[in-house]
């Protein structure tokens, strides 16, 4: 089985800020999708206070990860969301239909007390089956 990273030029790269992890990795048939932040390509927070907002832009970077590898979020089996606030859910649940609209992969949704970045109100993780 082939193992490799993925990289998108518009997604900020963890290792050019510190961090030892991959974006993305492809192990067969299945995309691994770390947890993406609600940051631009500059690791700059999008949507600061505006849950909505900060739930489009990671959907949008977990996107362009897929997209590298040929696929889209229609590849998504599971998702995990992680909640600073769990009140969110119903707003974080009406862009995920928004942008998922009739698929409903797998998922798991909680509430964590701390993120990586102070100001970030959620992280994603997905897995994609990329197969035919």
């Amino acid at each position: 089985m082939s193992v490799h990273e993925i990289l998108s030029d518009e997604v900020a790269y963890p290792p050019k800020f510190g961090s030892p992890t991959a974006n993305a990795v492809r192990a067969g048939d299945f995309l691994y999708v770390s947890g993406m932040m609600p940051w631009d390509k500059e690791r700059r927070l999008v949507g600061v206070g505006d849950v909505k907002a900060q739930t489009r832009q990671v959907l949008k970077n977990m996107e362009a990860m897929l997209r590298a590898e040929g696929g889209s979020l229609k590849n998504v089996v599971k998702i995990n969301f992680f909640l600073v606030d769990i009140r969110d859910k119903t707003a974080v649940w009406d862009v995920r239909k928004e942008i998922f609209g009739d698929a409903r992969p797998a998922s798991t949704l909680v509430e964590v007390v701390h993120l990586v970045d102070p100001l970030a109100m959620l992280e994603v993780e997905a897995v994609a089956y990329m197969g035919k």
